[in-house]
């Protein structure tokens, strides 16, 4: 099972690319998902096909989904509706309608991850292809599970805050503490299980034999400037980028001057990005007389772009493996912890100590790192940026080492 997940600059092309990979795909013997957690809804005229919340069978071994994260609410609500029913009238407590829910902060993204979640696992496909939308979309989707993690660990043991807040003391009431107790396992255990599915996510979304995301952009400035620092947030967060879509790229082809002074400044951005991001590869859609809708013009637009290349496979890694996991070494003076941040710069990086956890923030984007226990005993000594990595060194700290 393969997931590719398709991000760019809003209006670059984004849909159309992630639709005609799918459709490539299963026209090359891939049994292909095409799902799109975009609420505008625009897969459906793509594809010239509609498509609802539950898979659609477009073409022998190409199914599409829009998924309606309203209808995914409450049929998820249901549930678990019967358990938290009883703990409000138990607590004596006014029940919370799902209205109310829905609109909490996290509950989209909560329920597009487990809507991917049950696709993945669900052993009908070979491929699920991902259409996550303009970037600033897409990181939230994808930064999500560490994200919940974060907040699990937080309510649950170890740390037990949740533990802590629900345990009667001699500060409360009786009848607040038998009130709040009747609340206490439905809620530990939705908590226990988001915490699961978060992990089981963050481990299927970084692993790169199983999952990479593709950028779509258009060879121009503000685009590609806009996917430098989706890559350096996607890298942050530990996701792997297998390839690059330029789309809309125009040839030097039909002799007019206008067409000429574009394909000029197309072919000097090209190299630009093609350097840049070596040695990914960087695939070319060119620009069309017409606009690809239908299941025929986009798989003539993917076979176009991918050539030979198999687009449910991994098609390529960046240098140094930014998107690997933290790595921890030995040095002389204690440890150093580094992981991949391609073109950021020295005065947007900040870094901080939370407890146990290190805050790397990288511009606007920022991330919760959890230290493995060894360095939860030292200190951070200094941070650097080297080859496209930030390095932070650390040194034991004496009063937590035991001593020979």
């Amino acid at each position: 099972m393969r997931c590719v997940l398709f991000t760019g600059k809003g209006g670059g092309g984004t849909t159309t690319v992630a639709a005609a990979s799918a459709t490539l795909a299963a026209q090359r013997g891939h049994r292909t998902l095409l799902v799109s957690f975009n609420p505008v809804g625009e897969l459906g005229a793509t594809l010239d096909h509609p498509v609802a919340g539950e898979p659609v069978e477009l073409e022998p071994g190409l199914f599409g989904q829009q998924v309606d994260l309203q209808d995914s609410f409450e049929r998820r609500l249901d549930a678990v509706r019967p358990l938290l029913d009883a703990a409000w009238t138990h607590a004596d407590l006014d029940p919370i309608e799902t209205e109310e829910l829905a609109g909490l902060t996290g509950v989209g993204e909560t329920l597009a991850l487990l809507e991917l979640r049950d696709q993945l696992t669900s052993g009908r496909y070979d491929l699920v292809v991902v259409d996550a939308g303009p970037a600033a979309d897409a990181l939230r989707l994808l930064a999500f599970p560490e994200t919940l993690s974060w907040y699990c660990r937080r309510l649950l043991p170890p740390d037990g805050r949740f533990v802590r807040w629900v345990r009667p003391s001699l500060a409360r009431s009786a009848r607040l503490a038998a009130r709040v107790g009747h609340l206490a396992e439905p809620v530990y255990d939705v908590l226990t299980r988001l915490r699961a599915t978060a992990a089981e996510l963050r481990e299927v979304l970084t692993d790169p034999a199983r999952t990479s995301v593709r950028l779509v952009l258009t060879p121009e400035t503000a685009s590609v400037a806009v996917t430098r620092r989706v890559f350096t947030a996607l890298s942050l967060h530990g996701l792997p980028v297998d390839a690059l879509v330029a789309n809309r790229v125009i040839g030097p082809s039909g002799g007019d001057v206008w067409r000429a002074g574009w394909a000029a400044s197309h072919r000097e951005q090209l190299g630009e990005i093609e350097a840049a991001f070596a040695p990914l590869p960087v695939l070319r859609a060119a620009y069309r007389g017409g606009e690809p809708v239908g299941l025929e013009e986009l798989a003539a637009f993917g076979a176009a772009a991918y050539g030979s290349l198999d687009p449910a496979g991994v098609l390529g890694a960046r240098a140094g493996a930014d998107s690997e996991a933290p790595l921890v070494e030995r040095t002389e003076e204690g440890y150093s912890l580094s992981f991949g941040v391609p073109f950021a710069d020295r005065g947007e990086v900040d870094l901080a100590r939370l407890g146990d956890e290190l805050v790397v923030t990288v511009g606007p984007h920022r991330r919760l790192l959890p230290l493995p226990a060894a360095l939860r005993r030292c200190d951070v000594r200094a941070a650097w940026l080297r080859d496209n990595r930030l390095v932070v060194s650390f040194v034991p700290d004496p009063d937590q080492w035991v001593r020979a």
